[in-house]
């Protein structure tokens, strides 16, 4: 599999809050060979199914937090990596996070033993820093992080793909410098904006303050996502525009992206 152009695709624009229409936490980012999760809540793998894709298709998943609308389909993700056996994935997963993966990891796997516990040679866990921003090469993408303010593990992804272009994921956070640095010139910030303006709560965006964040880092198009119940009766899109004049988008689930 190999994307020509990098492609976009959200696979979860709700939240904890059941819902037919939005599954948990959730993008797919694919550039050159790489298919890279952003985030994994519950419905994740529903949909990447429903997207035509495989869990198998999966090259890299990186966590913005441990929340479980955001971790929470981790175990039965890699439970299905496991199945059949001879385990059928013919590349390592990359599991990425802020620090305390690995104690995070371990705790799952205290509980759900080998059915989790993937070949040594099928998964490389990977400790980022949450102090300050930080940045590896990938064979197929430059990866960029920077802390957010909501979790003390809680980071925000740039990803830049072979083809330039750059997706920034926000994770859950407030209104912080970091995210405006980080989301400096993308082509599109998916950021969340979990309630509108009027019910604001600490630790999450509304849709004025990521419309002021794209504003301040001059970003292509922002996508607002992660939307609980209260966001269905607003006009999310009329308060983005008090802040922003840009390209806006309503983030939906399958909703596709190329860049």
């Amino acid at each position: 599999m190999r994307a020509a152009r990098t492609c976009v695709t959200i696979l979860g624009s709700g939240t904890c809050v059941p819902s037919l229409a939005r599954s948990a936490c959730a993008v797919l980012v694919e550039t050159g060979q790489a298919a890279i999760l952003l985030d994994i809540g519950p419905g994740t793998m529903r949909r990447l199914l429903e997207a035509g894709r495989s869990v198998f298709d999966i090259s890299h998943l990186f966590l913005s937090h441990f929340h479980p609308d955001h971790s929470g389909e981790l175990v039965a993700f890699l439970f299905a990596n496991k199945y059949p056996s001879p385990v059928p994935r013919n590349r390592p997963l990359t599991l990425a996070a802020g620090e305390g993966i690995g104690l995070f990891f371990n705790g799952l796997k205290a509980v759900f033993g080998e059915w989790i516990d993937l070949a040594p040679q099928r998964i490389h866990l990977v400790s980022l820093a949450v102090s300050r921003s930080d940045g590896i090469d990938f064979a197929d993408f430059h990866l960029k992080t920077a802390p957010m303010a909501h979790r003390p593990e809680s980071l925000a992804y740039r990803i830049t793909g072979p083809d330039g272009k750059s997706v920034v994921y926000s994770g859950d956070t407030d209104e912080n410098e970091d995210l405006v640095r980080l989301a400096r010139g993308a082509d599109v910030l998916i950021c969340e904006a979990a309630l509108p303006d009027e019910l604001k709560t600490p630790g999450h965006l509304t849709p004025s303050l990521a419309g002021r964040i794209a504003a301040r880092a001059r970003v292509g198009k922002l996508v607002l996502t992660h939307f609980y119940p209260e966001c269905e009766g607003a006009d999310m899109l009329r308060q983005c525009r008090k802040t922003f004049d840009g390209p806006v988008v309503l983030a939906e689930d399958l909703m596709r992206m190329h860049l």
